[in-house]
């Protein structure tokens, strides 16, 4: 489909104050030079016993998290993710026609939370959540209706009436059951912030949008989308450290794809498709979350139903893997992982287990080991570092 037919569906709407404040620091650059950081954990609250957002100190030296307890008690807070100032957190509430999206003050000396304000999320379920490399604005997927929209952080740290909202269109894949409609399941800015990248589950696509970061509006790219194989179900996506190559997870075939990136257009190019399960694995299994070490040298992959996590070695020069073993998350169902601020240790928020558990990363070999430390929390999906205070 032409790139101004995509387009039709598209709508973006200036509606809030921009952002005044310079406090804003690079999003997601952690230093590593400090060991003592706040971990907040999102969850799932409906069926389960869990409260809300809860709050862990962290020493990444010794690679441990000390509980604090309930830091916000807020319904389905599936994907949060934390302001560089240290002075906010943002969540999504995934909550299907009910589902918002919430801003809190974040206490970085006692690791407590304060909601500022809640605003629709425009879509159902919404279940990633990102800001921009300014830190000016939130994006967010909604995975149900299969749209994408961008929300403004004001002076104060609440969130604007959204700048831009895009409803997500393409061919649908072939699984019936998860692909009867539009499923936008992963949504960031690129690392020089001028463009926006939308992973669909259910349209097999990774969509490219321009990014006006004065404003928070998207814009048709060429090109506006690379297309995966039918079936695929691309679920998150990331660029590696050299920003040459990006990855995506691919939830509905247990695999991992890998595409040359060109960051002057935001083009994504398929270069290898690579299995994160062993040769004959049978049964049930749904891919979740994908990290590239901070070396460069190493990615990870989350398996739902074998419940490993998939190692592999990244080839410097061509960007393409080399399968390097599984290894048991000791629990069920990892849907989320992080990969702590000093890079020495890899969380797995094992969702069915209530709990988290801590593996050391080999730098040498990017093997995981467990370190026998693990906490308890219920029904954990996302991992988000502050540096405390």
């Amino acid at each position: 489909m032409k790139t101004t037919q995509r387009f039709l569906a598209f709508l973006a709407v200036l509606a809030a104050p921009l952002w005044v404040s310079s406090a804003a620091q690079t999003p997601d650059r952690l230093t590593g030079k400090k060991h003592e950081y706040l971990a907040f954990v999102g969850t799932y609250t409906t069926k389960t016993t869990s409260k809300g957002i809860y709050a862990f100190r962290y020493d990444a030296k010794a690679g441990k998290l000390t509980p604090i307890g309930v830091a916000a008690e807020t319904q389905d807070p599936s994907f949060v993710v934390a302001h560089p100032s240290g002075k906010y957190l943002y969540a999504v509430n995934e909550a299907g026609k009910s589902s918002m999206v919430s801003a809190f003050a974040l206490d970085a000396h006692g690791g407590t939370l304060t909601l500022l304000n809640q605003l629709p999320a425009l879509g159902e379920d919404p279940c990633y959540i990102s800001l921009d490399r300014s830190g000016k604005y939130i994006l967010v997927a909604n995975y149900t209706s299969g749209n994408i929209v961008v929300f403004p952080i004001l002076a104060d740290g609440k969130l604007g009436e959204h700048t831009a909202l895009v409803q997500n269109a393409g061919t649908l894949g072939p699984n019936k059951e998860r692909q009867e409609g539009p499923h936008a399941h992963w949504i960031e800015t690129t690392p020089d912030n001028r463009f926006v990248l939308s992973v669909d589950l259910g349209i097999d696509e990774v969509l490219i949008y321009k990014f006006d970061a004065s404003k928070g509006t998207l814009g048709p790219s060429d090109p506006a989308f690379v297309k995966l194989a039918g079936g695929t179900g691309p679920r998150h996506l990331t660029i590696a450290p050299n920003k040459k190559f990006a990855y995506s997870v691919d939830e509905l075939n247990s695999t991992v794809t890998v595409f040359s990136f060109d960051a002057g257009k935001a083009a994504l190019t398929a270069l290898q498709t690579i299995s994160t399960l062993p040769q004959g694995t049978t049964g049930r299994n749904d891919t979740a979350e994908i990290a590239v070490h901070p070396s460069g040298k190493f990615l990870y992959a989350s398996n739902r139903g074998h419940d490993t996590i998939a190692l592999f070695h990244v080839d410097a020069a061509s960007g393409k893997l080399t399968a390097g073993g599984e290894f048991s998350i000791e629990g069920k169902e990892p849907r989320n992982f992080a990969i702590d601020p000093s890079g020495d240790f890899l969380l797995a928020a094992d969702q069915l287990s209530d709990k988290i558990v801590i593996f050391r990363i080999n730098p040498a070999t990017g093997e995981l080991t467990a370190t026998g430390q693990s906490v308890e929390v219920p029904s954990p999906v996302d991992i988000a570092f502050v540096t405390a205070k």
